[in-house]
C-alpha cells in the first residue's frame, strides 16, 4: 500500500489507521506485515464496503483522516465497477528485521547453507531456469541502474525481473535504491563466498 501526502504522514505519525480502497480483489492479508512508503503496518482487518452506505458518523472516516463519507467517495481510485475496502491497520514500531539481515556481513557456514538452499529453491521453482546468481552479479557490476535496463541485459522482461528482485530482498541480499538496485552488505558476503 502506497500514502500519498498528508496520508502518508499520518500514518507514520501512527494518526491514521485506516484506509479505504478501490481494488479488484484484496491487496493486503490480515495479521500480515507490509513495508509502505510511510513505514511498516501490520494489518488488523480487511472488508469489503459499500461506499453509498458509509455513514458521515463512522468512526473509520475518521480513523482514515477523512472529512466525511463524500470525502471517502471523492478520492477513491480505480475502476468504478471494482469493490471498495475497508483496511484498518497499525504502525509497528522498530527496526525492520529484514535490514537487519541485510546489515549482516560476517555470514556463519550455516549462514552461507541457509542461504545456497533458499536461492536452490527458488531457482528450481523459476520458469525461467536458475537466476538468482545471474542476478546478483548482474546488480554487484550495475547498481542504480534501471530494472528494465538490468532486465534486458539479462534477457528478461521487466515485471518477472522485479518480482525476482523483491524476493532477494526478502533474504536480505539486496536494497531498492530510487533507481535500481545494490547488494546488501548479506549480499556482497555471499556473492565473496562463491
Amino acid at each position: 500500500m502506497l500514502f500519498a501526502g498528508s496520508d502518508r504522514d499520518g500514518v507514520e505519525a501512527g494518526k491514521i489507521t485506516a484506509a479505504y480502497r478501490r481494488w479488484a480483489e484484496p491487496r493486503v492479508v490480515e495479521g500480515r506485515i507490509y513495508r509502505t512508503n510511510a513505514g511498516r503496518i501490520e494489518i488488523d482487518s480487511v472488508r469489503q464496503v459499500n461506499p453509498d452506505l458509509i455513514s458521515d458518523y463512522d468512526d473509520d472516516i475518521f480513523a482514515a483522516d477523512r472529512q466525511n463519507a463524500r470525502d471517502v467517495r471523492r478520492r477513491l481510485r480505480g475502476n468504478e465497477d471494482w469493490p471498495t475496502f475497508l483496511i484498518k491497520f497499525h504502525l509497528v514500531e522498530g527496526p525492520d528485521p529484514r535490514e537487519e539481515l541485510a546489515a549482516t556481513a560476517d555470514l556463519t557456514p550455516e549462514d552461507l547453507d541457509d542461504i545456497r538452499t533458499r536461492l536452490a529453491q527458488l531457482d528450481s521453482l523459476s520458469r525461467h531456469g536458475a537466476w538468482t546468481t545471474a542476478v546478483l552479479q548482474k546488480i554487484q557490476e550495475k547498481p542504480t541502474v534501471r530494472a528494465g535496463d538490468l532486465a534486458t541485459d539479462l534477457g528478461r522482461d521487466t515485471a518477472s525481473f522485479k518480482l525476482d528482485v523483491r524476493k532477494l530482498k526478502n533474504l536480505g541480499l539486496t536494497y531498492s535504491l530510487e533507481t535500481g538496485y545494490e547488494l546488501s552488505p548479506r549480499g556482497v558476503a555471499y556473492l565473496k563466498s562463491l
